[in-house]
């Protein structure tokens, strides 16, 4: 008997391999409005934040019409300006589609936009594999737990018999907030020992274990 009946993932860190395409994205946005440039470092910190709360996060005192200035280029950025996107890590379409045959319900939490999420969704092919999705823009963003609610509410689904799985503080963050059991990935943008700080059931290195994860869990308990 399955441990969990329902999956919820992450995507940027988790399913797709972005970092380097938001930090690109972020940091033109940034030059574009001579706003004080921030490091690498900085922008991928803040990745899985909603858009306007990861702006806020590099910039708590900028005035609203620069944070509203960064997001809009952003947005130019990673939807218009760019033409070479992201891909999944190795490894996920086949575990996604082989989780999806042993019957689990899968679903997207995520900081990006809905415009966003659709796009990419749609260029990898995964639309069908997620029915329910919840985006940054359309509820409270992580680690505000709304998002996991609301996906609950739509799949029917108890707290206890779900799983969100993420490569951020964030993710986890939000799982705890509302007593869901939490799969960290390491190989994202937050590094192992901040990860397990927020006590996660486990963790892998990388999406292919995931299956095999939850595998044994079947097996242990």
């Amino acid at each position: 008997m399955k441990t969990y009946s329902l999956l919820i993932f992450d995507w940027d860190g988790t399913l797709m391999d972005s970092a380097a395409h938001i930090t690109l994205c972020m940091r033109n946005a940034i030059a574009l409005t001579a706003a004080e440039p921030r490091s690498d470092a900085q922008i991928r910190n803040i990745i899985g934040l909603g858009l306007d709360e990861a702006v806020y996060h590099l910039y708590p005192q900028a005035s609203p019409s620069l944070i509203r200035q960064i997001v809009d280029e952003y947005r130019q950025e990673f939807l218009v300006r760019t033409t070479h996107g992201s891909e999944l890590f190795a490894g996920a379409r086949e575990a996604l589609h082989g989780l999806a045959a042993q019957g689990y319900q899968l679903a997207v939490a995520t900081g990006k936009s809905r415009r966003g999420l659709d796009k990419v969704l749609a260029e990898t092919g995964l639309d069908a594999l997620f029915p329910i999705t919840r985006c940054a823009d359309e509820t409270r963003s992580k680690p505000h737990p709304q998002m996991l609610d609301e996906i609950l509410t739509d799949c029917d689904t108890a707290v206890r018999d779900a799983l969100m799985i993420g490569d951020s503080i964030y993710d986890l963050q939000m799982a705890q907030a509302i007593g869901m059991d939490s799969l960290a990935v390491t190989y994202g943008v937050h590094g192992l020992e901040r990860l397990l700080q927020h006590q996660p059931r486990g963790y892998v290195d990388n999406v292919a274990a995931i299956p095999a994860w939850l595998t044994q869990q079947q097996v242990t308990e």
